[in-house]
């Protein structure tokens, strides 16, 4: 393996479209969600490890989540575990492990992948990644891996590319939001916009630079505690100091401001799995067309559901069509999938009236 390769697995959210199985005590990382024995969290990190020397693959996490990432990943040791003291977005936590891992390697190349993504073709990934490596040893490049999109979708952001590059690796155009559905439709039709995954590689000098031309102040903050990086003397000045650091994205901060920008359409397939709804549409379905996960199922005149219980449940449903149904311990939820993206707002409700005990 490349000594030089590192990566930063993002392990810090808290994945509330999935509640009831997710909550801010045990994210959706940290659970097996589509019951193959392994959590995401635990998928990830094999993925990256194929390619990525163990010792090199940084976990980046809030502090409550400590224990857990160690329970999971037990050949990760404590100073792999990059802990933020507080919620500031994703700007100044891949700053912090950039420099982090810069006094370790300054020759070294890093991903920033999400913890919770489903790939199949795990060798596609990798080489993928490595192509974009391979670019950003050369140049003073930020990449990103980008999605062919297969639908007119307008839960992600978009990548416009430069039509008339013709390398693999192609230059950056601009960034765009969430659209509505016209113009994701649009985007399609124009045939050089991807979805933005959030997939990013880059050497360390490179995004380093980047923050000290785009983000002075945050730079400032963190170079200042330089010395206390990878000794004993980090928790204490991160606790001090990270806080004070702006909460913005890392698209934000850097990625629409640099014009040094550049984009590989992915070889491999790829689902966010952000919502019960892209749990689905990813699941194998039974006979009847429904998506099961640990539950016995036995459906009349039920079809397109999502269904999660705890191991071998009898689940029996009769005259559903397109529902969430999530039994854990003290909370089910019967909920159309047409409205998934409304379950933040009932886990707000939950909490008013329950408290957080069951958030």
């Amino acid at each position: 393996m490349n000594k030089n390769y590192y990566a930063v697995l993002m392990a810090g959210g808290v994945g509330s479209r999935f509640w009831p199985i997710s909550t801010s005590e045990y994210p959706k990382q940290f659970h097996d969600m589509l019951g193959t024995g392994e959590t995401l969290i635990q998928k990830t990190f094999q993925r990256l490890n194929k390619f990525i020397p163990t010792e090199n693959i940084l976990i980046l996490t809030n502090e409550r989540y400590n224990d857990l990432v160690l329970e999971q990943l037990p050949m990760v040791k404590q100073d792999q575990v990059v802990l933020e003291p507080a919620m500031r977005n994703t700007a100044p936590c891949i700053l912090y492990a950039a420099l982090k891992i810069q006094k370790m390697n300054p020759n070294g190349v890093m991903i920033v992948a999400p913890s919770d993504h489903w790939i199949e073709d795990e060798d596609a990934f990798a080489r993928d990644v490595v192509t974009c490596f391979d670019k950003c040893e050369k140049e003073e490049v930020l990449c990103t891996l980008g999605i062919k999109p297969t639908f007119p979708n307008t839960g992600f952001g978009y990548i416009e590319y430069d039509k008339e590059d013709t390398d693999e690796v192609k230059k950056v155009n601009q960034f765009r939001e969430k659209p509505d559905y016209e113009t994701a439709k649009e985007f399609l039709v124009q045939g050089n916009f991807l979805w933005n995954a959030g997939i990013f590689m880059w050497s360390v000098k490179t995004i380093v630079n980047a923050f000290k031309n785009y983000q002075p102040a945050q730079y400032q903050i963190f170079i200042n505690g330089l010395a206390c990086l990878n000794s004993e003397e980090e928790t204490g000045f991160i606790a001090e100091n990270y806080p004070k650091a702006e909460n913005i994205s890392i698209d934000y901060a850097i990625l629409e401001k640099s014009e040094a920008i550049y984009v590989l359409a992915a070889t491999f397939d790829w689902n966010d799995l952000g919502t019960w709804g892209s749990l689905f549409d990813k699941l194998d379905k039974d006979s009847t067309g429904n998506a099961v996960v640990n539950a016995q199922l036995l459906p009349e005149d039920a079809t397109g559901n999502m269904i999660r219980t705890s191991k071998d449940k009898i689940v029996v449903v009769d005259g559903l069509k397109d529902y969430i149904i999530v039994d854990k311990e003290d909370v089910l939820l019967i909920y159309p999938k047409t409205k998934e993206q409304d379950i933040k707002k009932v886990l707000n409700k939950v909490k008013d009236k329950f408290g957080n005990k069951y958030a």
